[in-house]
Formats: C-alpha cells, sequence, structure tokens
C-alpha cells in the first residue's frame, strides 16, 4: 500500500485525489486507467511535476498488472509523456517504464518501477526539506508561488517540504501565499496545505508581492520547478519570472527547490525548455469578453542570474557550482 496527500495505491487499483475540487471538498478519482489518466494529468485533475510523473507511472504499473502487453503499455507510456509538455519529471518516470518494456517486460517490473518512484520521490523530498530548512531562519517571513507541496510530491513537498520542516523544527515563520493565477494553485491549494499543517500564512494577489517586498515583509522567496536546465535556467508555474525580478530588484534572497529528477541536462538553457500553452478559458473570467484573444502560457523561465541558489536532494547548490556543472554529480 502506498499513500499520499494526493495518491493511494493498494497494488490493483490507483485513487488520486482531484486536485480541481479543492479546497471545497475532497474527491476521489480512480486512476487505475491510463487513459483517463492522461485526462486528469491534462486538465490539472493531477498535478505537480514529481506527483504527475509517479502518478502516470503507477497507472501504468495497474495497466500492465491488467494483462497489457510490451507493445500495449509502450504506447500508453507514449501517450502518458505527451500530457503535460514542460515537466521533465513525467518524461522520467514514463521513459523508465518504456525502457523496461523493451528490454524485459514483467507486469511485477513496472509495479517495482513504479514503487521505487514513489518511494524515490518521498526519499528526494525529506532530504530537500532538510537543506532547504538550513536555510531559513527564525522569525522569517517566507513568499511562495503556486503549490509545492505533499498534493505536488509523493513526499512532504519542494519549496513547501522546506517551510514545513522549518516550522516542525520550531522557527516561527509566516508565509505569503501568491494565488497564482489564473487557476490559483496558491489559494485553493497552498493555503489549503498550510492550514492543514497549522503553519501561518497570509492570501495576496499575485501583484502584491512587490508591494510586500518594498515593505521589507519578505525574507526571502522559495518556488518549485517543473524543469531545471544545464545552465540553471528553469521553468515553474507563471509568475515565478516576475518574482524572480522583484526579488532581485528589492535583494531578496530567491531559491529554487526541486529533484533531480526536475533536472534536465539534455535541455542547454530555458529558452529550449517548451512551455505548454493552455486553454484561453482559464485565462477569460465572468466579466471579460468571451470572445477576448488570450495568450495562456502554463509556465515561464527564470534565468539563473535571478536565482540565490538551487535547493536540489544533494544539496543547496551556487552559481558557480551551477556553471562548473558540480550540482549535476550524483
Amino acid at each position: 500500500m502506498l499513500e499520499s496527500l494526493a495518491l493511494k495505491y493498494d497494488g490493483q487499483t490507483l485513487q488520486v485525489i482531484d486536485q480541481q475540487k479543492l479546497p471545497h471538498a475532497e474527491v476521489w478519482l480512480n486512476g487505475t486507467d491510463p487513459l483517463k489518466m492522461y485526462d486528469y494529468i491534462r486538465t490539472l485533475q493531477v498535478r505537480g511535476a514529481p506527483m504527475i510523473g509517479v502518478a502516470a507511472a503507477l497507472s501504468l504499473a495497474c495497466y500492465a498488472k491488467s494483462g497489457a502487453t510490451a507493445e500495449q503499455v509502450i504506447k500508453m507510456a507514449i501517450h502518458l509523456r505527451e500530457a503535460r509538455p514542460t515537466a521533465v519529471n513525467l518524461m522520467y518516470a514514463v521513459d523508465r517504464v518504456t525502457e523496461l518494456a523493451r528490454t524485459g517486460f514483467s507486469a511485477q517490473g513496472v509495479e517495482d518501477i513504479a514503487v521505487d518512484i514513489f518511494k524515490t520521490d518521498e526519499t528526494l523530498c525529506e532530504q530537500i526539506s532538510l537543506h532547504g530548512a538550513n536555510l531559513i531562519k527564525d522569525g522569517e517571513q517566507i513568499l511562495t508561488h503556486c503549490n509545492t507541496g505533499a498534493l505536488a510530491t509523493a513526499g512532504w513537498g519542494t519549496a513547501l517540504g522546506a517551510i514545513r520542516k522549518a516550522h516542525e523544527q520550531g522557527k516561527k515563520i509566516h508565509v505569503y501565499v501568491d494565488e497564482t493565477r489564473p487557476l490559483l494553485q496558491g489559494g485553493r491549494l497552498t493555503a489549503w496545505e498550510l492550514a492543514k499543517l497549522g503553519i501561518p500564512h497570509t492570501l495576496i494577489c499575485d501583484n502584491m508581492a512587490g508591494m510586500l517586498m518594498a515593505q521589507g515583509r519578505v525574507s526571502k522567496v522559495f518556488v518549485g520547478s517543473d524543469r531545471i536546465a544545464r545552465n540553471g535556467d528553469f521553468a515553474n508555474k507563471i509568475g515565478t519570472y516576475s518574482v524572480a525580478v522583484l526579488a532581485q530588484y528589492h535583494k531578496v534572497p530567491f531559491y529554487v527547490a526541486a529533484p533531480f529528477t526536475t533536472v534536465d541536462a539534455l535541455t542547454a538553457s530555458g529558452k529550449d525548455i517548451p512551455i505548454e500553452e493552455r486553454n484561453p478559458k482559464e485565462v477569460r473570467g465572468e466579466m471579460s469578453p468571451q470572445d477576448a484573444p488570450v495568450y495562456n502560457p502554463a509556465f515561464d523561465v527564470t534565468p539563473a542570474e535571478l536565482v540565490t541558489g538551487w535547493v536540489l536532494d544533494n544539496g543547496v547548490f551556487n552559481k558557480d557550482q551551477i556553471t562548473s556543472g558540480e550540482f549535476l554529480k550524483r
């Protein structure tokens, strides 16, 4: 039995929490069928770079155990791989399954890989949380963007995991939560997680972050990532780049937290990261003209020169260590 805040797997069936229904209702979806899992990932009912990789792998395990052939598993893995183009964790997970299916397929083997991906992510989250918490001092006020907690991973989370660990260490911290337009992952999900954990927090509109920094009310910024390029540039939820620019101007340390599964050594820089564009309906509100043209990128790219440190599972790295490639060594 595997269980996290957002996922339950009993060896036969996979259940995932519907993150579109949160925080008002906790609805569980059957993710056993990988075709349905594809839809869940596309519609953000399952989201968070590490979590979609874990969920996709476990869904493929269910498919293999139902009697699917190696060829069918490969075809389904390729389909799942296309669900979200930016988050490299998804590619990492399904490619591990595809490699097995092509070289030595067995249903048990697929399940073993999926379970390993889940448990590895738990461990990675613990390591990231410890490294990140060491950067947070008692009494600090932390700004975060989007959702990077237990809903987005198999473990504690990445950036939010560091915040959680700092809180559990007894540090008196306060978290400012960007609402994260247009789908409000901060307002709906991060605020919900922080409330469940009893961590003091305040929800703000995205365009309030600069004012808070100018008032000296932000000590550090912690965000997550969906893909980190070889030079340290990284893609994260749209709005992250704006926060990074504001942080540099106001001399606020800016950290990105992620596991090694988010690092893409094959992508040279941020300009090579594919950016997903989503449905215009996500942006048009009730007060907007329903035929208004919309530009809706799901992610933006923050250049490495705006980052104070990269908090990975194998340590905290500065710009020189990123440039030298030291962060790629394991």
